[in-house]
């Protein structure tokens, strides 16, 4: 039985590296999408090495040091390479440290909107029906309000803080997921091998999650990598509104609230938060591009 089974995954490893190459080669055409690859491999290394490279704490102040700029204008210090905020904190490590939160409110977000949205979606899209019309109904209630606006109002609920921004932030992006679900399964539910599944016994559960949801994945990578993005826009914008991230947290959108009255007199603690925001968003949604071209069938060009 074990040559049996290491036969047969030689058999399939050729067909595995050939998908691998298929869905690099598509991707790689699209050369914003390996331009934001590679940006986003970066900003993932920087802020794993952030207490290693940051050449100062991120909440540490320096009182000698206050509102000094960039090291390359009047005034600058190469102790502190992209100048320091209004208590003396070093500019460079909050972003380096800021990274961190941000790509950790991007990935909790996206796996607890994208989970939750799987579950709800397929039991829609299978069981059909008045199950199928309520989950469908509220989905609709939420999406027709302003995501931010709804997170603003969950966050207000729940209480300002980096956790309920998250939850808020997920609860508004679930009915995405909710609804590409649904339609994937309900065009995969009544395939032969659906059909042939069932008549060999297979129950609910194993058909919606074990027989149809793999052949439904390529839509939700899609949309999870654009999520990514939205997420860390969302929860720098309740940062920004001081419902998110609070203080001393070095959050992205938190340093531009705290910055926002010296954007006259000290336009680096405003313009750099803002371009890492932009940096990673602009990476993010140029890979999502890129697996749109990869995984959707339509988009391959023979």
């Amino acid at each position: 039985m074990t040559d049996a089974a290491s036969t047969t995954a030689r058999m399939q490893d050729p067909s595995r590296r050939a998908r691998l190459a298929e869905f690099w080669y598509y991707f790689s055409e699209n050369r914003g999408a390996v331009i934001g690859l590679w940006v986003f491999i970066v900003l993932v290394v920087l802020a794993l090495a952030a207490p290693l490279i940051a050449p100062h704490a991120p909440n540490a102040q320096y009182r000698d040091a206050i509102l000094v700029p960039p090291f390359w204008e009047t005034g600058g210090r190469a102790a502190y390479p992209l100048g320091t905020d209004a208590v003396g904190r070093d500019i460079l490590s909050r972003l380096l440290f800021g990274a961190r939160y941000s790509l950790f409110i991007g990935v909790v977000v996206t796996l607890l909107a994208l989970t939750t949205g799987i579950v709800i979606g397929t039991i829609a899209g299978y069981f059909r029906g008045w199950v199928d019309t309520a989950i469908t109904r509220l989905m609709d209630i939420i999406l027709a309000f302003p995501s931010l606006l709804l997170a603003l109002v969950l966050v207000a609920v729940l209480g300002p803080g980096l956790t309920n921004a998250m939850i808020a932030i997920a609860l508004v992006q679930q009915p995405h997921y909710v609804r590409l679900t649904r339609a994937a399964v309900m065009t995969e539910k009544n395939r032969d091998y659906v059909t042939a599944a069932r008549v060999a016994g297979a129950g609910n559960l194993r058909l919606m999650f074990r027989t149809i949801l793999p052949n439904c994945t390529a839509p939700l990578i899609v949309q999870a990598a654009l999520s990514f993005s939205t997420a860390i826009l969302d929860a720098a914008a309740l940062g920004f509104l001081g419902m998110g991230a609070q203080p001393p947290t070095p959050e992205w959108g938190t340093m531009l609230a705290e910055a926002r009255e010296f954007i006259l007199r000290a336009w680096w603690v405003v313009t750099f938060p803002g371009l890492a925001i932009l940096i990673t968003v602009l990476a993010i949604n140029l890979m999502g591009d890129g697996l749109r071209d990869a995984l959707d069938p339509k988009l391959k060009r023979s």
